[in-house]
């Protein structure tokens, strides 16, 4: 048994976050040694699945439901694979944008506005900009349970 402080020095995770994750069902303690809450040992692979799945850009309710309650984490591994995917797209984007500024650092153009290669760089990000506020428009929704609503009023 570990009480809070042990396991957020023991995680690395503080004892606000611990606390916050058990709040929001990532983790659970056990009990309570006087004020402190305590958690059983296994609480830390939970933690490295949850910093795993931050890493990756899952958000935490998506990691909360693959952890489940109790028991062996049920990963679903289409998510797993449309997440990886995800990334590849992120990291040939920023690769793209990488490439353009080292362009346009060593530029010969007189302007980086006369520059065909950052006018297309500046193109992209309005473009990226705009699909960015749509999708956090779209999550938000999601997240306030519009998503399965009906149109018949039912």
């Amino acid at each position: 048994m570990l009480d809070i402080s042990e396991l957020a020095r023991k995680s690395g995770v503080s004892a606000s976050k611990l606390r916050y994750y058990e709040e929001v069902g990532l983790i659970r303690s056990v009990g309570r040694n006087g004020l402190r809450r305590v958690f059983d040992d296994r609480v830390l692979p939970r933690l490295s699945l949850v910093a795993l799945g931050q890493a990756a850009g899952f958000s935490l309710a998506e990691i909360r439901d693959m952890l489940g309650q109790e028991g062996t984490p049920s990963i679903d591994r289409d998510m797993l694979s449309a997440k990886a995917d995800s990334l590849d797209r992120h990291i040939k984007e920023l690769s793209a944008l990488r490439d353009g500024l080292r362009h346009a650092a060593s530029c010969t153009a007189p302007s980086h506005l006369e520059c065909p290669t950052f006018q297309r760089l500046m193109r992209i990000a309005l473009a990226r900009q705009g699909a960015t506020k749509r999708d956090r428009k779209r999550d938000f929704a999601n997240s306030h349970g519009e998503r399965g609503r009906r149109d018949d009023g039912a």
